[in-house]
């Protein structure tokens, strides 16, 4: 689980609610036909920017924010030298008999390409094309959400327009004046509030997910690659360094050398 996502979440609305109940009754900041204009109209502009299928997956979306656990770049180096380590040793085709052993797919389906012989460009070329197929995915998934946080604001003043409109029809009541206002102003509120602190903040999270994964996926593409070449596990594991940010290339080393 993804404890940041959890707290910016709770946080942020915790500090709202604060906000509110220190000068207020929350009740006056309570409107369903605000909540069904805002909610109701980003739902209907993501119907007809998507196909439904990307709606109704929404939900599995979203999960990937909370709980998608993507491994250690560092750990995921450490397994590919060994593999090397294997190869160097007893030659290629010994990976078949740890292949069993490895619970990524995406990994198991370059070893097994490379212990088949298969030509190394085709075998670069056919995860190249995994990976594109998952970031193309990862960014339907973002862009459903890039789309909420762009919609909702506006439905949010659409609605204080529609409220604006029959407000200013009731011109002859002065003492309706105040609450009319108020409600017509509460989805704006709960525009911005559905954009900045739900659907925007998710899409970057899952921008950062997907980034974190195409990094994985790089890493084990180019490990699989130096593997079948035959490159010494030292060099491998220099290959695959360069993917690591200099202060967690130091650290490896350090571990290293202890």
């Amino acid at each position: 689980m993804d404890i940041a996502t959890i707290i910016g979440l709770i946080s942020g609305a915790t500090l709202l609610l604060w906000a509110i109940m220190g000068k207020s009754d929350i009740s006056a900041f309570i409107d369903t036909g605000s909540v069904a204009i805002v909610g109701g109209g980003a739902l209907a502009a993501a119907l007809i920017s998507f196909p439904i299928r990307n709606i109704l997956g929404a939900a599995k979306v979203v999960k990937t924010a909370f709980f998608a656990r993507v491994e250690d770049p560092k750990n995921l180096i450490t397994e590919m030298v060994k593999y090397a380590e294997v190869a160097r040793r007893d030659g290629i085709l010994a990976l078949e008999n740890v292949a069993d052993d490895i619970k990524d797919p995406f990994l198991v389906s370059g070893i097994q390409m490379a212990v088949d012989g298969t030509d190394p460009d085709l075998i670069e070329q056919v995860m190249l094309n995994d990976l594109e197929a998952v970031e193309m995915r990862h960014a339907e998934g973002k862009a459903l959400f890039d789309n909420i946080g762009r919609f909702a604001p506006a439905f949010g003043m659409i609605g204080t327009l529609i409220g604006l409109v029959i407000m200013l029809g009731n011109m002859n009541d002065p003492k309706s004046i105040g609450p009319a206002m108020a409600v017509a102003l509460l989805t704006t509120m709960y525009g911005a509030l559905l954009a900045n602190l739900i659907a925007l903040p998710l899409a970057e999270k899952l921008a950062l997910r997907s980034r974190e994964e195409s990094l994985q996926k790089m890493i084990i593409i180019k490990g699989v690659m130096a593997i079948q070449s035959g490159d010494n596990p030292r060099i491998v594991e220099q290959k695959l360094k360069t993917f690591l940010p200099a202060r967690k290339r130091e650290g490896m080393d350090e571990k290293k050398a202890a």
